[in-house]
């Protein structure tokens, strides 16, 4: 419009130009009136139109106006609603889980309730042969195992151990544990394997030769220290770089190489210190003391009498253990060096009626293992062990003292055992061993091949207890 509105103007300023012309040249005065009326006449039209056009665009203008207001409107509504839907929904929501909401353990269903149950087998072959008997062999399945373990509740283990041999089922071990009865302190109670040195512990299975050590054997029995009673093991504060436990045993007196003559049922108390620490990253280095007391009151005399009289048992031991085992090869290397001895003092009323009587005995023993793969192991283990010498030692059994003590003079055993263990898979592991015993006074030299198949089936692979 404004652009129009000065084309007119200017076209009047040249009409006035025009008729200053005119009059220069005598125009017409009445042409250049019709022409200016001509002139208003278009002005007004456009003007007239210009407003028809801004009327047009100003009501178009309102209506887009109202409707985006009808429209704002209606999605400020419209999120309105639906946020309140929103809030509608988040409160039935919570109502419902309140109202749904159970507390379950997830790993506690009727399954998990079961005991794990692990069996193991012992199979052993073995040829013997020594300077008083042909050559013998014989095949034996010394035991299968069967073990049991769940937990009762959060604070509480239970573990079982059924062995099976081929003429007798009996308990070898039941025990439950309670953890944290104090600060650092479980309390185990049942029938265990007692904490006397180290080996003492394991199970047959788990031991790293065919059986436990020749003196241990000797002072505690074919089946080691295995009693019923309560055990406390305590956490100690550590000892500077080295941790520290202590292990008390209550038990009753029932193991029949050491208190074979406790009518009274009197117990038997244990004591084990055990001390460990890192040497570095690759190795460590734990030893311990051991100590165990009971009580014998009944004795049988030649001619068949009994007499009573309360004697003390003492057994001593002390063990040590150093493991190198490089961190970025341990699953293929390794050096292990564990040793154990063992004192007993026994005192007795002598069976020939001679009196009061003590009997000394003590051993040790030694054994190096390496893996020299992932699945192979190899190592030695030397074994000694001296008994004392009484004149009456030999007395038909039940009068026997053998073999704590024998009737020669200055007797000793000792014993070599070189042995390989392949691991055909964590189930299934296999041995072969040689010992060869000599001494004096005890028994005749002795040479026996063992070959060893052991198998686990179940959780536990081969558990040492």
């Amino acid at each position: 419009m404004p652009r129009t509105f000065i084309i007119l103007m200017l076209s009047v300023l040249m009409l006035f130009a025009n008729v200053t012309t005119a009059q220069d040249k005598e125009l017409d005065i009445e042409q250049l009136n019709t022409k200016i009326l001509e002139l208003q006449q278009l002005i007004v039209e456009i003007q007239k139109k210009h407003e028809a056009e801004i009327n047009v665009l100003r009501q178009q203008i309102n209506e887009l106006a109202a409707e985006a207001g009808k429209q704002r409107a209606k999605d400020e509504l419209t999120a309105l609603r639906e946020l309140a839907k929103a809030k509608v929904a988040e409160k039935a929501i919570s109502e419902e889980e309140l109202e749904e909401t159970t507390f379950k353990s997830g790993a506690l269903g009727l399954q998990a309730l079961n005991p794990e149950i692990s069996v193991t087998g012992d199979f052993l072959f073995s040829s013997r042969q020594d300077t008083t008997s042909d050559e013998s062999s014989d095949f034996d399945f010394r035991t299968l195992g069967i073990h049991l373990e769940s937990w009762l509740d959060p604070y509480t283990r239970f573990k079982a151990a059924i062995p099976v041999t081929e003429s007798e089922t009996k308990l070898g071990e039941a025990y439950m544990t309670l953890y944290d009865v104090a600060d650092d302190l479980n309390l185990t109670f049942g029938k265990f394997r007692q904490q006397f040195g180290v080996v003492n512990r394991w199970h047959k299975h788990g031991l790293d030769q065919v059986d436990f050590p020749l003196a241990l054997r000797q002072i505690f029995g074919d089946g080691g220290l295995n009693q019923s009673g309560l055990s406390l093991d305590w956490l100690m504060p550590p000892a500077g770089d080295a941790s520290q436990q202590l292990t008390f045993q209550v038990t009753d007196g029932s193991n029949s190489r050491l208190f074979g003559d406790n009518a009274r049922n009197r117990p038997s108390f244990l004591t084990h210190y055990k001390n460990y620490r890192d040497l570095s990253k690759d190795t460590y280095l734990e030893w311990g003391l051991s100590g165990l007391l009971g009580w014998n009151d009944e004795w049988d005399m030649l001619g068949g009498t009994k007499q009573n009289s309360s004697e003390m048992t003492t057994v001593l031991g002390a063990d040590l253990s150093v493991l190198w085992e490089p961190a970025e090869k341990m699953r293929y290397r390794n050096i292990e060096w564990r040793n154990e001895a063992y004192w007993l003092n026994k005192e007795l009323l002598a069976p020939d009626g001679s009196g009061s009587d003590t009997i000394n005995a003590w051993g040790l023993y030694s054994y190096l293992q390496t893996k020299i793969s992932r699945t192979i192991d190899i190592g030695i283990r030397g074994d000694f062990y001296v008994p004392d010498t009484k004149s009456y030692a030999n007395l038909p059994s039940p009068l026997s003292l053998s073999p704590l003590a024998v009737t020669g003079d200055n007797p000793y055993l000792w014993q070599i055992s070189p042995y390989i263990t392949w691991w055909q898979s964590p189930f299934v592991k296999f041995r072969a061993e040689y010992d060869y015993s000599n001494g004096k006074g005890i028994e005749n030299p002795e040479h026996v091949i063992w070959l060893q198949a052991i198998f686990s089936a179940g959780p536990h692979k081969h558990e040492r207890y």
